[in-house]
């Protein structure tokens, strides 16, 4: 199926397309074909068997420290040729520690191959020395490790709490914690949890948000909850599957309503596949990321 894309939002937002400029990017389909869609059981262990990871078609992997902890570290997968720019890939798991980033690696390798440099992230989370805020300083220490010397768009790409994550470093130099380092050039999306306070209320991922919040801090909201720091300065798209059972889809909805509200350039790609389609390599909704990359580039 094709993926629907939403930009400005209205009354009628849930079923007619605004068919702006930038939104026409995503409508076709790549030729790639949906396979059998990774299903989830519950909201705690809905996350598939992870791959093994591989660098097909790149120029090599290089792995990079940013600290100290065993959870700092980057994998560059760099191409053949000329770099197309850089993707920060963040991976998901409600910033728990039993998640890693054996998640990301296959988008790192199918992005490589399509001549993008990919940086595939891991982080400290919930139960290995992050939370609020270690897990935003070593996103923010990670972007810098891989992007200082990067040429062309630089842009993050984040799955459910890597969603978060990749949203919130948009606007991350807004705070002195985190005001040095490269920006961004444009954020993506996957099945992100872009309201922290809605997050929290739901009880999302058994309490999952609260947990990362070590409560509910009005300073921990105002720095961590990407709903909070609308409008981004950069353009950023949410591509949320309107059958996503674990992060719901109206995460995506709230986000870009308010975004659009506020003049950010901000565009919802509705797609298919459940809460894991945005992270199989071989489907439509994974499809609808890469022709928003295409766009970038």
């Amino acid at each position: 199926m094709t993926p629907v894309v939403r930009a400005e939002r209205s009354a009628a937002r849930l079923r007619t397309p605004v068919m702006r400029r930038r939104t026409l990017l995503a409508l076709p389909a790549l030729g790639l074909m949906s396979s059998a869609l990774m299903s989830a059981c519950s909201e705690e262990s809905a996350v598939p068997d992870a791959p093994t990871a591989s660098d097909p078609g790149g120029g090599g992997v290089e792995r990079i420290t940013y600290g100290d902890d065993p959870s700092q570290w980057v994998d560059r997968h760099t191409p053949e040729g000329t770099s197309r720019g850089l993707v920060v890939v963040i991976h998901g798991g409600f910033w728990k520690a039993e998640y890693g980033a054996e998640y990301g690696a296959p988008l790192a390798e199918d992005l490589v191959g399509r001549g993008w440099t990919a940086a595939n992230v891991e982080y400290r989370r919930v139960g290995n020395g992050g939370g609020f805020p270690e897990t935003l300083d070593d996103i923010h220490a990670a972007i810098g490790a891989v992007a200082t010397d990067a040429t062309g768009p630089v842009i993050t790409l984040g799955h459910s709490a890597g969603g978060h994550l990749a949203t919130w470093a948009g606007a991350r130099a807004r705070f002195d914690r985190w005001a040095d380092g490269p920006a961004l050039t444009h954020v993506i999306s996957q099945a992100g949890v872009l309201d922290l306070q809605t997050a929290v209320a739901e009880g999302l991922g058994a309490d999952a948000a609260k947990a990362f919040l070590g409560g509910e801090a009005p300073a921990a909201y105002e720095q961590a909850d990407p709903l909070a720091q609308v409008p981004l300065d950069v353009p950023m798209w949410a591509v949320h599957a309107t059958d996503d059972d674990i992060v719901p889809f109206a995460q995506a909805t709230a986000y870009v309503d308010a975004a659009t509200a506020a003049g950010a350039e901000a565009t919802l790609v509705e797609v298919t596949g459940g809460h894991f389609g945005v992270i199989d390599p071989t489907s439509e909704a994974w499809a609808a990321c890469i022709a928003v990359l295409d766009a970038i580039a």
